[in-house]
């Protein structure tokens, strides 16, 4: 590499590095915009294929093709909707109830551990364990709230978005190629996020557990959170299992177990055979994305993390100093450290 190519690529990387930084606080100050919209921008690319096979296989004009995919959409996500508030209200209100029979365990756990022995006090423990249990329930509450109130702006933003996109892309854009593989990742991910929240709902509903439904739904919707969203979801029915004492010990063990295995066999065998490169994103990548868009974004950012990523590994594969970074991102080190 000349001396003026090192130079140049230093200077680009100068400058991306100031542009992420610049991009990174509009993004945090113009959030409540922006998610609304970007969220929009990704459902109405999910929507897109459902509009083209009306128009291609059932013959509707556009106009009759766009309204009915919009419909569809909003029944389904107002379904979801008061499924998870009715749930997450009923939750809360027996927020109470549950933090004083979690007190209980706890108590009963601790007290059979050798805490005394090493001379820890676990009182203090308890207190402040029991204590924040409450106020995650709440705090949960309120995240799925807030982002169900943002459910009409995204609306009207899908409405616009269908009615101003045009009928084609020209092949070979970037567009096209932002369309073709964020389609695919959320077609995928839709169908194997689907059958994990029927098939986990199901189980906790033959086994008992309450709020079933709610837990079968938040594995769907947790699931489009690559890594982190199905362990989370694995552990969310804990705190019900535990405390309900209609549950024997074996259907509590299965509660936890049966879930976990669901999502451990979906997320590590099933998944990984029908995607193939649909992002072409590195795992490494998609869990700084996952930090970087919950920091700047919220519980919305997490949801959009991996698409977005793969939205910036294409654009930087478009441009020639930036290519390099694009090759790291999809775990190609060579173009980025292979020269000198």
């Amino acid at each position: 590499m000349s001396p003026t190519d090192r130079d140049m690529r230093t200077i680009t990387i100068c400058l991306i590095l100031l542009t992420v930084f610049t991009t990174g606080g509009v993004l945090y100050v113009l959030r409540a915009v922006l998610v609304p919209f970007v969220l929009a921008l990704f459902i109405t690319m999910g929507l897109t294929p459902l509009i083209d096979v009306q128009m291609r296989r059932l013959r509707f004009p556009r106009g009759i093709a766009v309204v009915t995919s919009v419909m569809i959409a909003v029944l389904v996500l107002a379904l979801a909707g008061i499924i998870t508030s009715v749930s997450v209200a009923r939750v809360i209100q027996n927020a109470g109830q549950y933090q004083q029979q979690i007190s209980v365990f706890v108590v009963s756990t601790v007290d059979r551990l050798p805490f005394d022995e090493y001379g820890i006090d676990t009182s203090q423990f308890i207190g402040q364990l029991t204590a924040q249990f409450g106020g995650v329930v709440v705090g949960i509450g309120n995240a799925v709230i807030d982002i169900l109130s943002n459910g009409i702006l995204v609306t009207v933003f899908v409405v616009f978005l269908l009615i101003g996109r045009s009928a084609a892309r020209p092949h070979g854009s970037v567009w096209a190629e932002v369309e073709s593989r964020v389609q695919r990742y959320l077609g995928i991910k839709f169908l194997v996020s689907l059958v994990t929240g029927f098939s986990v709902g199901m189980v906790l509903q033959l086994l008992g557990v309450q709020y079933a439904l709610m837990f079968g739904l938040l594995s769907f919707l947790l699931n489009f959170i690559p890594s982190v969203g199905s362990i989370v979801a694995t552990l969310l029915p804990l705190p019900v299992v535990v405390v309900d004492p209609s549950l024997s010990t074996t259907a509590a063990v299965l509660a936890i177990a049966l879930p976990g295995a669901i999502q451990m066999t979906m997320g590590n065998f099933i998944e990984p055979k029908i995607y193939g490169e649909s992002l072409d994103v590195h795992p490494i990548v998609t869990l700084m994305s996952l930090v970087l868009w919950g920091t700047l974004w919220g519980v919305v950012g997490l949801f959009l993390a991996a698409p977005l990523a793969a939205v910036v590994r294409i654009l930087f594969g478009r441009l020639e100093y930036t290519r390099p970074f694009a090759e790291a991102m999809a775990g190609r080190l060579d173009p980025l450290f292979g020269e000198d």
